[in-house]
């Protein structure tokens, strides 16, 4: 399993991660992702590479 976060800052709040990957990433209370728990390398990877705004990163 790979650790990722997301990088509040930058997140639009899109759901891309969320929508594809609801098992790694939900919202927080201020409509922005982030992840809820460590996902395989695939997912991790595809995660990162739809978000629009690049703030998904490995941790």
């Amino acid at each position: 399993m790979q650790k990722v976060k997301v990088l509040t800052d930058e997140c639009i709040g899109c759901g891309a991660c969320v929508g594809a990957h609801g098992d790694i990433f939900a919202f927080n209370d201020d409509g922005k992702a982030e992840a809820i728990a460590d996902g395989d390398e695939a997912d991790v990877a595809d995660a990162i590479a739809s978000c629009p705004v690049g703030a998904i990163v490995e941790d």
